[in-house]
């Protein structure tokens, strides 16, 4: 998860470097130019430095009070179902504010594992999380799947905080139908026979599906397999084996199968290796090549890292996460840029607009 970290004052600037190291490369500090610390960048204005990166960054950490944060996000605000994660800390770190997007967002989980780190206490204020149950659409965040329509997510938490029973269906067509099923099975959730679907007015149910020709009723609200996208870097000559070893090893830490990967992508540098062709065929999923105008595209859009070394092999700084991203059109990156041997792989789920 792509996290921008920003801070007011001195004090918070130092935390802010622990933050950054806590999460790793995916996060980048933002400071005020007051109080400049190495690694960060520095802006003038809160405010424009919010604007500039809210659309960038799948997480946004506040080290400041939370009202301070509160308005300067509020014109960006969209959705829960579009608005990035968002934590707020004071400069102690006595305390991990999950503020905005802890389902769907992934504030709630980034929270928890940021107290870990830090040595802090998580406040979470999600009604289903305070009372112990795991609601639809915070499963719906682990397994890669896109809640609709918005209103039902409410209605079926509502419903779970009351003690009402939900029935889970999973279309057996999915791509993984059978990881949803033992995912959903390990938390305790019981699974109804998908082939007896009913529409009962008062029936409440979670559906996992791709099919939009299903109704859309009240009380049923629709979990949707998002595409999880790879971007591939390799070196010449590198055979599938160490390509699929790599692809697997890189969903197992989201705690996916290799089955989960949808399609890869790379730069047209690329478009020659037999190993690439070799394993999309082979997992049966697209691979498409970008060229360096579209990977500098998502870098800029993104503001992604480069590497001077990659530029000079392929004449632009990024190349897995770029393409990822690419293909994706409009994504969440998941798994930055990770080595293994031979490879270099980035993750990206392709977003899924909301239902109208």
């Amino acid at each position: 998860m792509r996290t921008a970290v920003f801070a007011l004052t001195a004090a918070g600037a130092a935390l802010g470097g622990r933050v950054v190291l806590a999460l790793g490369d995916e996060a980048e500090l933002f400071v005020s130019q007051r109080h400049p610390v190495s690694g960060a960048r520095y802006f003038e204005k809160l405010q424009q430095a919010v604007a500039e990166n809210f659309p960038r960054y799948d997480a946004l950490v506040f080290i400041m009070a939370a009202g301070i944060a509160v308005r300067t996000i509020a014109p960006y605000l969209k959705s829960k179902l579009e608005d990035p994660a968002v934590l707020v800390l004071d400069e102690r770190a006595q305390y991990v504010i999950s503020l905005l997007s802890g389902h769907v967002g992934g504030a709630n989980d980034l929270a928890r594992r940021l107290a870990l780190s830090l040595g802090a206490d998580p406040v979470i204020t999600t009604a289903t999380d305070v009372e112990g149950y795991l609601a639809p659409d915070a499963i719906a965040s682990k397994l890669g799947l896109f809640p609709e329509p918005h209103e039902e997510i409410q209605r079926l938490n509502s419903a779970l905080l009351e003690g009402k029973k939900i029935f889970y269906y999973i279309d057996p067509v999915c791509r993984l139908a059978d990881f949803y099923a033992r995912e959903l099975w390990g938390h305790g959730f019981r699974l109804a026979d998908f082939a007896a679907l009913p529409d009962e007015a008062q029936a409440l149910q979670v559906v996992i599906s791709e099919n939009e020709e299903i109704p859309l009723r009240q009380g049923r609200l629709f979990l949707r397999p998002l595409r999880l996208i790879a971007g591939v870097g390799c070196r010449r000559g590198t055979k599938s084996s160490y390509i699929k070893k790599a692809l697997t090893e890189a969903a197992a830490k989201l705690g996916l199968p290799l089955q989960a990967v949808a399609a890869m992508a790379s730069t047209v540098f690329k478009d020659e290796e037999q190993g690439l062709f070799d394993t999309a065929r082979e997992l049966g999923i697209p691979l498409s090549f970008y060229d360096n105008d579209a990977l500098n595209r998502m870098i800029y859009r993104y503001d992604l890292r480069e590497s001077a070394f990659v530029r000079r092999i392929t004449g632009v700084g990024n190349v897995c996460e770029s393409a990822a991203l690419a293909a994706a059109s409009s994504g969440r990156l998941v798994l930055g840029k990770t080595k293994f041997e031979k490879v270099t792989v980035a993750l990206v789920w392709q977003k899924k607009q909301k239902s109208q």
